[in-house]
């Protein structure tokens, strides 16, 4: 396992961080447990959760483990998240003081914890000020509450507003935003990256995998069975089978990360999780395991170097679809050029 600092924080975390949002529900609590005892014999720190992954299990089954093991849960950096409705009221849902200030409070009961690491606000509210969300935020990091506070799933300009209010007011920054990122979805990098590099967060994504289309086990125009995501519900949301199938640049991807994979020895797996953690501004990557066969496939790429023309292959043919300016070819290389400090 390798180490790098919280986005711009000073706190060191594994640059491989274990998704929990299987826990309680397609890992039960004997399972989720070998994969945490997995993850933390792998020198795996890095916990991340949320409030609304199976209602509030996971941070139960995370908490007990905790409980269970204090040596490992004193190396622990422990991430979850708040802002989806755990109740039916009005005031259940969003980023309200009202609303985080019991979430934060029930998820720090659920973890069995004081202090919260890395509270990150799961997805952006329109209703509730920015203002009142940050100045919650900077009060709960002043209570000891939690450490630092992040972002999932905000747009690039949503970063930067919320850099720059909290700047503006003195309050503590957000250091980190967890997107969706990988070979097969990379349109985050026409402005979310960009941003994030700017203010200097660090990126924790989501779904490295695509939903388990970069592990070679799907084959062109078979729709899959049995015991998988897609085997279970081919029409599954992002990952539905449908869509992705019929695209050409699927199977491009797919093709060229399995003879990436033969040429170095690797699994599809680890040569799609190799190329993430590669990424500017990535900070850790989150894995998502069913079972501890599946986590210990992944934990491999955290050591595995792709050598430099496989990485850039990957890249380019993996190239995200947009034609016109500025999310073009001509776009990307004045992007490129300003990231470089060119012009």
């Amino acid at each position: 396992m390798r180490y790098t600092t919280l986005g711009n924080s000073g706190t060191v975390v594994s640059t491989q961080c274990l998704g929990t949002m299987t826990f309680g529900a397609e890992a039960d609590e004997q399972t989720s447990g070998q994969i945490l005892d997995a993850f933390a014999e792998a020198g795996g720190t890095f916990l991340d959760t949320a409030d609304v992954y199976s209602s509030g299990t996971s941070e139960e089954i995370v908490g007990r483990w905790l409980k269970e093991h204090p040596t490992e849960a004193a190396q622990a950096v422990i991430a979850t998240k708040g802002r989806f409705p755990m109740g039916e009221g009005p005031n259940d849902v969003g980023l309200s003081r009202r609303h985080l200030r019991r979430a934060l409070d029930d998820s720090l009961r659920r973890l069995g914890v004081e202090h919260i690491d890395l509270y990150q606000m799961h997805a952006w509210d329109a209703v509730t000020p920015l203002e009142e969300t940050l100045r919650f935020l900077d009060d709960a990091v002043a209570a000891g509450k939690i450490g630092y506070y992040g972002f999932s799933n905000y747009l690039g300009w949503q970063v930067t507003k919320a850099v720059h209010v909290a700047r503006a007011h003195g309050w503590a920054p957000p250091v980190t935003l967890q997107p969706q990122y990988n070979l097969l979805v990379r349109d985050i990098e026409h402005e979310v990256v960009p941003a994030c590099l700017d203010a200097g967060i660090g990126l924790l994504p989501w779904s490295p995998l695509a939903g388990g289309w970069l592990t070679g086990k799907y084959q062109r125009d078979q729709q899959p069975e049995g015991a998988s995501r897609l085997g279970e519900d081919p029409e599954r949301g992002m990952e539905a089978w449908g869509p992705r199938n019929k695209q050409e640049r699927t199977w491009a991807v797919v093709d060229a990360v399995r003879e990436v994979a033969d040429a170095v020895g690797a699994t599809p797996a680890q040569v799609a999780l190799a190329w993430v953690g590669a990424q500017p501004a990535v900070t850790s990557v989150i894995l998502g395991a069913r079972s501890v066969e599946q986590l210990r496939d992944n934990l491999a790429a955290a050591d595995l170097d792709v050598p430099a023309e496989h990485l850039d292959r990957l890249t380019e043919v993996s190239a995200p679809q947009a034609d016109d300016y500025p999310y073009g070819t001509a776009g990307v290389a004045q992007r490129d050029r300003e990231l470089t400090g060119g012009r």
